[in-house]
């Protein structure tokens, strides 16, 4: 008989929905620790604007996977997947159940499902001039060499959207044909996450935010990198940004914001509906829902 699989957990879902509050307490039951799976969170300096778990949370429970490069030093998926894979191993080593958390499809599903990335290295030259193109024209160049791409890539991503411009121009093959599956040698139980509410709780996110300081955030990354650092294209900093070269007031700030990130947590929800077939826990109770299911499987 050959031996069991290792189990390692992963809890997605939509942004908001509140997936590190209930991380925590989960991990806190289980006497376990947090991997997390986010895009952004992974920079240095980016806390209030990314939502990351507060210094006070990650002394509750440990958290790998947090501030692990500067922001200008932007890190891909295949080489967050290396990263990320060395972390969930070494625990497993320590006979740990590593908890992986995050909203980040993409990320997660390169981990979980061994989605595999081509290796091409990001071309600074190249993407300062992509950037300087802008998301639109971009866009409509990555329809010409990479149409499959553009299914996958949403028209307002325009990180996703560079990078398979950046690995079509170095390799010279389309990112959507060197995209293959190489799965872990894991048992995942992925558990899911979202809320009727989260349109309110989205709302009520994005005013924390700006009541806790992204502007001064902001403009210390803004101090730091300049302002065509990438990341400050993403939301939230973007239109905090419009505020500080006063093209938007706060007010309308939130509310921008506020839209753009409902307008993510629905595609969010289309990928994990479409590419994830996650245990969907009872909203009303998911803390007890996710003990429930996690003592099944270790037993």
């Amino acid at each position: 008989m050959s031996p069991s699989k290792p189990l390692v957990i992963s809890l997605i879902g939509p942004t908001a929905s509140g997936k590190t509050d209930l991380s925590i307490k989960i991990a806190k039951y289980f006497g376990i620790n947090i991997h997390n799976i986010d895009s952004r969170q992974i920079y240095r300096e980016m806390d209030i604007g990314t939502a990351k778990p507060t210094r006070l949370q990650q002394k509750e429970i440990q958290h790998f996977l947090i501030d692990i490069e500067k922001p200008n030093m932007q890190i891909n998926v295949k080489e967050f997947q290396e990263i990320a894979k060395e972390s969930i191993n070494n625990e497993l080593k320590q006979h740990k159940t590593p908890f992986l958390v995050g909203g980040s499809g993409l990320y997660m599903n390169s981990i979980t499902k061994g989605f595999v990335t081509p290796e091409a290295s990001p071309v600074g030259a190249l993407r300062k001039q992509l950037n300087k193109l802008g998301q639109e024209e971009c866009w409509g160049l990555l329809k010409l060499c990479d149409p499959k791409a553009t299914q996958k890539i949403n028209f307002a991503d325009s990180i996703r959207t560079i990078r398979a411009l950046e690995v079509f121009y170095s390799t010279g093959v389309p990112i959507s044909s060197q995209q293959y599956k190489d799965p872990p040698p894991w048992k995942v139980l992925e558990l899911g996450l979202d809320r009727e509410n989260l349109s309110e709780r989205i709302l009520f996110r994005t005013k924390k935010m700006f009541k806790e300081g992204i502007i001064d955030e902001t403009q210390n990354l803004i101090d730091q990198y300049g302002i065509d650092l990438p990341l400050l294209k993403t939301i939230g900093y973007q239109q905090t940004c419009e505020i500080l070269t006063n093209k938007l007031d706060i007010e309308n700030a939130i509310q921008l914001t506020a839209k753009k990130t409902k307008n993510f947590a629905k595609r969010q929800r289309t990928w994990f509906r479409n590419k994830n077939n996650p245990i969907w826990l009872d909203p009303k109770n998911p803390l007890k829902d996710a003990i429930i299911r996690i003592e099944s499987e270790l037993s």
